[in-house]
């Protein structure tokens, strides 16, 4: 599971995270505990980075399970879409 977030022109990643990540590697990583990690960690650095609000892009997935949990986990944190 992984998250980027892209300025609005395209040709730049601002923040991404990643279950590839040594700190999210633990465990399983293709569960909703894992995708809910990587929604945490992708808020924060989006937040670091200057940007609050993003436009959520599923590439094609339906909005549910890891979807649904990355999503819910980034909203918590403070990422508006």
């Amino acid at each position: 599971m992984y998250a980027q977030v892209i300025n609005g022109q395209g040709d730049r990643v601002v923040a991404q995270a990643s279950t590839l990540e040594a700190s999210l590697r633990e465990g399983q990583t293709g569960n909703k505990a894992a995708a809910a990690a990587v929604g945490t960690l992708i808020a924060k650095r989006a937040i670091e980075a200057g940007v609050k609000q993003v436009a959520f892009d599923r590439a094609g997935y339906k909005y549910h399970g890891r979807v649904k949990s990355l999503a819910d986990a980034a909203r918590e944190e403070g990422l508006v879409f």
